[in-house]
């Protein structure tokens, strides 16, 4: 498994400290930490869990790159990696303790495949994220099988099906996009994926989002015939807004803040 973890000291050891307490996965596992361009303490947290995973039979290894960026962070942890499955997690998610075994049981096959476990959205501080949240989780891509969104994982075959990490904003939307909906599986172990906090936040994290999108649109077009949502029509647009008011009020307000402003290249999930 690899972990990019850029400036993550605050999390990084809840997120590691649930990965050790997962559920036995056959033949042990190894979590490679990639602590990038980081201006505070995140390699030496993780460093500090050594104990903590080898107790729990797990293979930790941390690099401390220089410099910042996500793809570089996901490329060096691919190179060091040794184990055929390749699994990659946000920094922020916190694994429910079956989801590992249940990851590794679902990507066994012969055939390529991708899996996510059911990703859960905690309770946010704020009024304005929790109803955002709500109403977000119920449209189509949210709805759809293993969205990726924090955690995303492949078997040997999958994993051939690109090279490196491209130097793209999104590279969950990449991978996804790598897989028919039917090589897809979602796995009914949780993970706990946080929200940004704050209206202005959302804004900022949608425009990143969309322009992911945009990007994959013009380099790869062809990814985006594999998408395979649900198309998001008037009449369930309608639906979905007389079902919920208010969270319909705020993530339409989201979606005019981010047409109205200018994307500001990558920013954090949470």
């Amino acid at each position: 498994m690899i972990v990019p973890a850029s400036n993550e000291a605050d999390y990084i050891a809840d997120c590691l400290n649930a990965v050790f307490a997962s559920d036995a996965v056959p033949g042990g596992a190894e979590v490679v930490v990639v602590a990038n361009g980081c201006r505070d303490r995140t390699a030496d947290v993780a460093r500090g869990l050594s104990a903590q995973a080898a107790q729990a039979g797990w293979r930790l290894t941390v690099l401390d790159l220089p410099q910042g960026g996500k793809p570089g962070a996901l490329n060096a942890g691919d190179a060091v990696a040794t184990g055929d499955m390749r699994a990659y997690l946000d920094a922020d998610v916190i694994v429910s303790a079956p989801l590992f075994a249940q990851l590794v049981q679902a990507l066994s096959v012969d055939e390529v495949r991708y899996a996510s476990g059911t990703a859960i959205i905690p309770r946010a501080k704020s009024w304005v994220t929790r109803l955002y949240a709500r109403f977000w989780q119920r449209l189509p891509f949210a709805q759809a099988t293993a969205p990726g969104y924090g955690l995303f994982a492949v078997n040997a075959a999958g994993r051939r099906r690109w090279g490196a990490f491209p130097t793209i904003i999104s590279d969950d939307t990449f991978v996804r996009l790598q897989f028919s909906p039917a090589e897809r599986v979602q796995v009914s172990a949780t993970y706990l994926w946080p929200m940004i906090e704050g209206f202005s936040a959302l804004a900022r994290v949608r425009r990143r989002q969309d322009a992911g999108v945009r990007e994959i649109a013009g380099q790869w077009p062809e990814l985006l015939e594999r998408e395979g949502k649900a198309r998001l029509t008037p009449g369930r647009i309608v639906g979905l807004a007389l079902s919920d008011p208010p969270g319909f009020a705020v993530y339409s307000a989201v979606s005019l803040a981010v047409r109205s402003g200018r994307s500001a290249g990558w920013t954090r999930g949470r």
